[in-house]
């Protein structure tokens, strides 16, 4: 059984035992939390997709991570012109485990 679930403006495929990096979510390590906003929940052959989401579908989580990413480095050129910015980014994550998938 697997679902479909968008948080942070993206969409990722979960299942039971999975564990997914996700923009910043409030919460401390350890804690669970359930994700309400669920688009598509599949079990073997049945398929139930939402309009826009599934209803009374949800998906337990628990919070195994807060940190930073990775830096991206943004760089920004215009020939001729001695113009040069560059700028760096750290995006917060959280690493989650998802406990189950409820239909």
């Amino acid at each position: 059984m697997y679902a479909v679930v968008r948080t942070g403006g993206k969409q990722y495929r979960v299942a039971a035992g999975d564990v997914v990096e996700v923009e910043k979510l409030e919460g401390a390590v350890g804690d669970s939390i359930t994700l309400e906003d669920v688009l598509l929940v599949s079990n073997g052959d049945a398929v139930q997709v939402g309009t826009p989401r599934v209803d009374g579908a949800s998906v337990t989580a628990k919070i195994t991570g807060q940190y930073r990413g990775n830096k991206i480095m943004v760089f920004k050129y215009r020939p001729k012109k001695r113009i040069r910015v560059r700028k760096g980014h750290r995006q917060y994550l959280t690493r989650l485990q998802i406990q189950s998938v409820n239909a």
